[in-house]
């Protein structure tokens, strides 16, 4: 264990830097918590330069974790707010949109032709050219309302 023995603040502050490397090529924040963790290490060390190997190794192992957990349940009380929330989500941005039938809806199964794809509906049965909006979506199947007359008025 020499190599741990001999470290000083300067390493950590190293391994900090390593890891932000590491994390503007990876997705999502997850070793950036780590880099911080480091670099509070590296600073504890500094302040007391005489700290054993284990305390230094279970004070980074100590904040990764609480950092890391930290930050999960902030953004899970803090979703990120989007501009597009329905971006890569193809079924979605459909919601809201009013299609006319190519083909009946026989026992509350059917499809229909959306800008370049086919997709398959569910909802009441219903003659092809009949006008429906998606009014869901449950994994790769639309969920349609019919438009009666008095809807598409108001």
């Amino acid at each position: 264990m020499g190599l741990f023995e001999s470290a000083t603040f300067w390493h950590w502050w190293v391994l900090g830097s390593i890891l932000i490397v590491l994390e503007v090529f990876s997705p999502g924040v997850f070793f950036l918590w780590m880099a911080i963790s480091a670099g509070i290490v590296g600073l504890v060390l500094l302040l007391l330069p005489g700290l054993g190997w284990e305390i230094q190794i279970l004070i980074f192992a100590l904040f990764s974790v609480v950092s890391i957990v930290a930050w999960r349940i902030y953004l899970v009380k803090h979703p990120t707010r989007s501009d597009q929330p329905r971006l890569n989500r193809r079924g979605e941005q459909y919601i809201d949109r009013i299609f006319t039938l190519g083909e009946p809806v026989v026992n509350g199964q059917g499809k229909i032709k959306v800008d370049d794809s086919t997709w398959k509906v569910r909802g009441d049965d219903c003659p092809a050219g009949t006008r429906v909006k998606v009014v869901g979506v449950d994994g790769v199947v639309l969920q349609v309302d019919i438009i009666r007359e008095q809807d598409s008025v108001s």
